[in-house]
């Protein structure tokens, strides 16, 4: 099963979830970081895509975040 897929499985009851999820992906985050990203309420998700638009690296980005 690829990581979006079990992306897409883990979030299928949520959509607030499955939203955010997507905006991480369609920013630059990998699936995998994209869904631990998108289960904290706690990050603002505007700071998370500011971050790479900034040009900041996604693992970096990740590493701030958590």
């Amino acid at each position: 099963m690829s990581a979006a897929t079990l992306a897409e499985k883990v979030t299928a009851g949520n959509a607030v979830r499955r939203w955010r999820l997507h905006e991480l992906i369609r920013a630059g985050y990998n699936p995998c970081d994209a869904l631990v990203l998108s289960g904290q309420p706690g990050i603002d998700l505007h700071v998370a895509i500011d971050l790479l638009r900034g040009g900041c690296p996604p693992h970096t980005a990740v590493r701030i975040l958590l």
